[in-house]
């Protein structure tokens, strides 16, 4: 565990000048024998990390934020997702920049419709937006119905409901491009399993498989994510929680989990397919530094 998190301090020499590219390829990650394995591996790193609300918010034009030290569950998945995706299309004997370059990308493929940042709206607020748009990239599969799930139809209109969390929306332009997006995903039936459903279905889940965990509240699709893991012959969730302020494995499994909260109806999932590719995504030209996130090249 502590090697995956020098690996990360030496992908990003910005978060610890005094380390050395040379010493990359004696303490980098080693993969699993999925990129869904490393992933996992790589999100065990993080764990302990802070959750922080709105870590992608607050610039004038939106950009690629990179935060390798505070998290929300969203943010979580796309950035391990795009460490292991990286780290398996990159050897660890090439250089920590070029590591980085790709990492760059995948999470802008990931983050951003059709894997390109065009204002605010190009970036894939909800999860059910993100889940179709990257299924489409060729990144993730949605696997829900062949697990066993029942196919539903949901009106979302989170973002246009509460202007008010989001600032950007006050643009005219910028409200009816969310209204289309929100139109779009309530016009698309979906399967997902009900939290009753859960248990008897968990044993047809992989280790790092994408759950995204679906909205009980009207107007909302999902509000939650995070990675399936095994322990014990047992199901759990890997994630950055709101409730306990930090990236954490649920305490209990993940069947008992959804029981137990009632703003959950159940799941939604995705899984990594083994020929995701950057091809025709192109390195972001800008990369937003703060307190919390990387300095940009």
């Amino acid at each position: 565990m502590k090697y995956g998190l020098l690996w990360l301090v030496l992908l990003f020499p910005s978060l610890a000048l005094a380390q050395t590219a040379d010493e990359l390829p004696q303490l980098i990650l080693s993969p699993g024998r999925t990129i869904a394995e490393t992933a996992v591996q790589t999100a065990g790193t993080l764990l302990g990390k802070p959750y922080v609300y709105h870590t992608l918010e607050g610039n004038q034009h939106e950009q690629l934020v990179v935060n390798l030290r505070a998290f929300d569950c969203t943010t979580f998945i796309e950035t391990t997702l795009a460490l292991a995706l990286a780290r398996h299309e990159v050897q660890a004997k090439q250089n920590p920049a070029q590591l980085e370059t790709i990492f760059r990308r995948y999470l802008t493929k990931l983050r951003y419709r059709n894997g390109q940042i065009d204002g605010y709206a190009s970036r894939l607020h909800y999860l059910s937006d993100w889940l179709q748009d990257n299924e489409r990239k060729g990144i993730l599969q949605d696997v829900t119905r062949e697990l066993g799930g029942m196919q539903v139809q949901k009106a979302v209109n989170y973002m246009t409901a509460a202007v008010h969390k989001y600032p950007p929306l006050a643009d005219p332009a910028v409200y009816r491009q969310m209204a289309q997006v929100q139109a779009a995903i309530s016009e698309q039936p979906f399967h997902f399993i009900s939290s009753r459903q859960f248990r008897a279905l968990a044993h047809k889940f992989r280790e790092g498989d994408i759950v995204m965990l679906t909205a009980a509240r009207p107007g909302l699709d999902m509000r939650h994510a995070g990675f399936a893991t095994w322990r014990n012959g047992k199901l759990y969730l890997l994630h950055a929680s709101s409730d306990r302020k930090k990236v954490v494995l649920t305490q209990q499994p993940l069947a008992d989990y959804l029981l137990a909260n009632k703003r959950l109806s159940g799941v939604r999932v995705a899984r990594l397919r083994a020929t995701a590719s950057l091809t025709g995504t192109a390195l972001p030209t800008a990369v937003i530094s703060g307190p919390l996130a990387t300095a940009g090249a």
